[in-house]
């Protein structure tokens, strides 16, 4: 399959960086674009929206700590990232939109092997909500 927009679901670790990886070798493959979504599910849903903080340098949902981490990630990918969304609350809520606005073909995420993954799973959140491929990568 010819994928040509890839969305990475980035956590703040440098596991991250395993799926940052795999969306650059697809991209390479297929001459897709890259880009990010990193959503607090810390603090509920503060901001109904993601924001796209390469195009809207002004508005930050999220702190400078965050924003730098997150810049951090697109500074290590040897591809161009085309958008940063970043955001609060569930982003298997608000998936399909994202994925319709920005014409995403593949999601990539990660899957954590430990006992509270095994319990509640985010990433099956996200299989049962997303209307595209998705790639999930065990971390």
């Amino acid at each position: 399959m010819r994928y040509t927009h890839i969305l990475v679901a980035l956590e703040r670790t440098d596991e991250s960086k395993m799926l940052i990886d795999r969306a650059s070798y697809l991209a390479e493959m297929t001459n897709a674009y890259v880009s990010f979504v990193h959503i607090d599910g810390s603090h509920g849903e503060i901001y109904p929206e993601l924001v796209d903080i390469q195009t809207n340098t002004d508005q930050h949902p999220l702190g400078e700590q965050t924003i730098t981490e997150i810049r951090e990630f697109e500074a290590y990918s040897p591809q161009p990232i085309k958008h940063i969304l970043i955001g609060t609350g569930d982003l298997s809520d608000k998936l399909e939109q994202t994925i319709k606005e920005n014409h995403i073909d593949l999601l990539i995420c990660g899957h954590h092997h430990d006992f509270w993954s095994k319990i509640v799973s985010y990433s099956k959140h996200l299989v049962d909500k997303s209307p595209v491929d998705i790639l999930v990568v065990p971390m």
